[in-house]
């Protein structure tokens, strides 16, 4: 059965003969995949409104957004202050790990200490990841790699530790390699709160009526997707590097859930800290200005 936003369909009534074209971006993962099920499938439906997905890595999408190239675009918190002249973050969609999060990982079994003078293979300096690697170690040397390779270039002597996303969280122990920091597991201990990674982020000058819209589409889009996990999973096993079915449903339910539909409180606080704490740290040269639609 399509849903159809009834919010949307009242925002857009006006103009329902008119149709605008949504320009939406986001990574090529299974849980982005899953979350944006219902739209990409067209399950979910809003009058006036139609979504032309296009999928990048996170590091691109950072880079892109900062030049305004998509109406709705999947960022890395840190990447937020950078182009919040430009976007402000939806209050919905958001991947936020709950106790675990981008791991730094070894062929060799380092301490915490150890690791922390080592050159890190990072997937990008926009990432959330190389914030929360910043703040978990201060000045550490790293170089940037495309994420799907560290862990083969780890494996190969190209770099002693490889800071790791997405599925890799799962899979970097059949390689034979050591989990030496969970930064996820690091921040709680640290501040108490889940730790924020990406979220989207949506045009500003796009205007009120299609923001509300858009975003009302897109939580939808997202509980659709939980309510028919079945074949939104199977949907999203295209996406699965190297996942089966379970460790794929396993690493959706990491970061598409209950707080993907709202952040919560305590989910809000952590973006505001995270990132005030980057900015007095000088890992993001901007003071942030975090606003929710």
């Amino acid at each position: 059965m399509t849903a159809v936003s009834e919010t949307a369909k009242a925002a857009t009534n006006s103009t329902s003969t008119q149709v605008r074209e949504m320009t939406v971006a986001h990574s090529p993962d299974s849980d982005d995949a899953f979350m944006f099920y219902g739209l990409a499938t067209h399950k979910v439906r809003t009058p006036g409104l139609r979504f032309a997905h296009t999928l990048c890595d996170i590091e691109t999408l950072n880079q892109k957004a900062r030049e305004g190239v998509y109406d709705i675009t999947a960022i890395s918190f840190h990447a937020y202050p950078y182009v919040q002249d430009k976007y402000a973050l939806m209050a919905c969609g958001g991947s936020v790990g709950e106790g675990y999060g981008p791991m730094i990982v070894s062929p060799r079994p380092f301490t915490a200490g150890e690791v922390k003078t080592k050159k890190i293979a990072v997937p990008g300096t926009l990432t959330t990841a190389y914030l929360a690697l910043q703040l978990f170690a201060p000045g550490v040397e790293t170089e940037v790699v495309p994420f799907d390779q560290i862990i083969p270039q780890v494996l190969e002597g190209k770099h002693e530790a490889g800071l790791i996303i997405h599925e890799g969280q799962l899979t970097y122990d059949k390689s034979g390699l050591h989990k030496i920091v969970d930064l996820g597991r690091w921040w709680q201990k640290v501040t108490g709160l889940p730790l924020p990674l990406g979220g989207n982020a949506i045009r500003r000058a796009l205007g009120a009526e299609v923001i509300s819209a858009a975003t009302t589409a897109l939580r939808e889009s997202i509980q659709y997707a939980l309510d028919h996990r079945e074949e939104a999973l199977a949907y999203a096993m295209q996406f699965a590097r190297d996942l089966d079915t379970q460790s794929a449903d396993k690493f959706v339910g990491m970061y598409v859930n209950e707080r993907t539909l709202d952040y919560g409180p305590d989910g809000r606080e952590a973006v505001r800290r995270l990132l005030d704490m980057g900015h007095k740290a000088g890992v993001i040269r901007l003071e942030a200005r975090v606003d929710w639609v």
